[in-house]
């Protein structure tokens, strides 16, 4: 009798484990209250998932505030002004600051600069992001249309700052730069990731490193951009 006992009681805890990890992976979308696009210039895309998921852009807010683009999400999503293009060596930096960490979610969501835009705001579109969590990791990913990662799923590094608890702010200055047959991502000034371009731009990945830059977003995420700029050698 204790061994069926002590077997129902381990089936029930695995139970609750595993919900409160699906609870946790679910982190459903909030729509933003007033969402859509009022950057003059600007446009944007959500992930696939989110359009096969029912989202729309305007449940996500990109709004200015000051000198600083105020990001508002909803679904993952891609902004960006398609008169910011560039091709050879170039880096694109912005800074980020996210004023109350995880404010908006149940655990730590990414944001960051994309680069080599191409097709962008078709079902084809393609481009590579570097991005920060505010609990010290970064991401680095790709959509081909399809995603694909170029660190798995993200990993630690000094470089990235932690925000003190949640609802503290953490600002991090995120950069990408092509560099020959390389690409660039650095962190507070610290190169945390460099790839090669040629498992880059290939075949359902990237179409080439030139193209369209802008700032991606994922889901239930608040953050203020200031300083986007692209700069050549």
């Amino acid at each position: 009798m204790r061994r069926v006992h002590g077997f129902a009681l381990a089936i029930a805890a695995a139970m609750l484990v595993t919900f409160a990890h699906t609870t946790h992976a679910q982190d459903v979308n909030r729509a933003v209250e007033g969402g859509g696009i009022s950057v003059p210039g600007w446009v944007g895309r959500i992930d696939p998932k989110e359009i096969s998921a029912g989202e729309k852009l305007s449940n996500g807010k990109l709004a200015k505030d000051g000198d600083a683009l105020h990001v508002t999400t909803g679904p993952a999503v891609a902004y960006w002004n398609p008169e910011n293009k560039t091709s050879g060596n170039y880096t694109v930096k912005a800074t980020f600051k996210e004023p109350k960490y995880m404010s908006l979610n149940n655990h730590p969501h990414p944001y960051g600069i994309f680069i080599a835009g191409n097709d962008m705001g078709t079902e084809q579109q393609s481009y590579v992001y570097c991005a920060a969590y505010g609990n010290g990791t970064f991401i680095v990913r790709s959509f081909g249309p399809a995603p694909f990662e170029m660190n798995g799923r993200g990993a630690a590094s000094p470089a990235v700052n932690k925000a003190a608890r949640r609802g503290e702010p953490v600002t991090q200055e995120i950069a990408l730069s092509v560099k020959g047959d390389k690409v660039e991502c650095a962190i507070n000034g610290t190169v945390i990731g460099t790839y090669d371009t040629s498992a880059l731009v290939t075949g359902g990945k990237l179409k080439s490193n030139d193209g369209v830059y802008g700032i991606r977003f994922a889901h239930n995420t608040e953050a203020f951009v200031t300083g986007l700029t692209m700069t050549k050698p």
